[in-house]
């Protein structure tokens, strides 16, 4: 690959009053995009106080599908959906993924640099 491919930056932010938690994903298409959202929250839905719930079922139910829309007119897009005293948040953006060096050729050349010699292991 030469060059630039187009896709969306996705966040997942925890926050709550002790600190915050970061997860990435990078997704090539809107459909996968907003996918990763919606895995998350059918996984943690069980899990939510009743608002949460709500919440969650509501952006399943009716705002996916603009969030959708939105994405694939290149639009950044945010849920949000708070439980107890904990904020999450998904946000989307459409990016530019640049490529990486030497990917072409296989293992970049620096891949060999720090594996432990035959017979060792990293402790």
């Amino acid at each position: 690959m030469n060059g630039l491919t187009r896709g969306y930056w996705c966040e997942c932010w925890t926050e709550q009053v002790t600190g915050a938690c970061l997860a990435s994903f990078d997704a090539y298409s809107a459909p996968q995009a907003d996918r990763w959202v919606a895995i998350a929250l059918r996984t943690i839905s069980p899990a939510l106080d009743s608002d949460a719930s709500d919440e969650a079922w509501t952006w399943l139910y009716e705002e996916r599908a603009e969030t959708r829309r939105a994405l694939m007119r290149s639009e950044p897009c945010t849920v949000t959906i708070t439980h107890a005293d904990v904020r999450i948040t998904w946000t989307i953006r459409p990016v530019l993924f640049l490529p990486l060096a030497h990917r072409e050729e296989g293992s970049p050349t620096c891949a060999g640099l720090s594996s432990p010699a035959a017979g060792e292991s990293y402790r």
